[in-house]
């Protein structure tokens, strides 16, 4: 019950919140009692069936907000209704990815400012306009990298550069936002299969390399951003690696 109540009113923004990974960061943070601001782009009617989930466990707890994040001047206005929907804001999580191959020799402007655009320069933006609101309340904020920004994905040049800028944006924003605020970032490896079907052979493969030898699951980055906002006081500009021992193989 003790857990319960040390984040009861606290208000968080999950983007991507609509489906995988982003629904269950937002159902185990709704769990622990914070009022939850589900963004999502194009998947509505995820969406809203999640709002309706959220709120007959606990009333007007959980609001959408829809939201394209390469629309810079929309990014204000997301902070804005998430701040105002309970009159605060104490986490912004970055969880919100576009993930595809670019190839070199086939990328285009199109993919840079599409990749850059949605794991890092939406993060950004979206952070700074969120500074003032988790100030007031020593909020944090929590973005969802990648182990591919260490380890470059082969195919995936533009993704992996942009996990790479997000891991940087990390801990530039924590000594930039700090002490008021504490950004972290949770780096996931094999949680989630891309919506593209991997072949068989490849995904055993990296299950192979894990030290774990098993898939993740997405509560297990679920439980990392909880940590990071409920236990981690001490904890700034830091990337908590959750890849089942995958970054010890060669």
């Amino acid at each position: 019950m003790e857990e319960r109540e040390e984040l009861d009113n606290r208000v968080a923004l999950i983007t991507g919140a609509a489906r995988r990974v982003g629904a269950v960061i937002a159902r185990t943070l709704h769990a622990r009692g914070m009022n939850v601001v589900l963004h999502y782009r194009s998947s509505g009617n995820e969406a809203e069936a999640l709002r309706e989930q959220l709120n007959a466990i606990r009333p007007h707890s959980a609001i959408t907000c829809p939201c394209d994040l390469h629309q810079t001047q929309a990014l204000d206005i997301l902070i804005e209704q998430s701040a105002q929907a309970w009159g605060r804001l104490d986490a912004l999580v970055n969880n919100a990815s576009t993930f595809y191959p670019t190839p070199v020799g086939a990328i285009t402007e199109a993919h840079w400012d599409d990749l850059v655009g949605s794991n890092l320069k939406a993060p950004l933006f979206l952070s700074q306009a969120a500074a003032p609101h988790l100030k007031k309340h020593r909020g944090c904020i929590i973005n969802i990298a990648d182990i591919h920004a260490g380890r470059p994905l082969k195919n995936y040049t533009v993704y992996s550069i942009a996990k790479a800028g997000l891991v940087m944006l990390t801990k530039s924003l924590a000594r930039e936002l700090g002490p008021e605020i504490r950004v972290n970032a949770v780096a996931p490896g094999a949680i989630m299969w891309p919506e593209k079907e991997l072949d068989e052979i490849v995904k055993q493969r990296i299950i192979a390399g894990t030290a774990l030898k098993r898939q993740g699951e997405p509560g297990d980055v679920a439980r990392a951003v909880l940590f990071l906002i409920r236990d981690a006081d001490y904890i700034s500009g830091e990337v908590i690696t959750v890849d089942g021992g995958r970054g010890l193989s060669d």
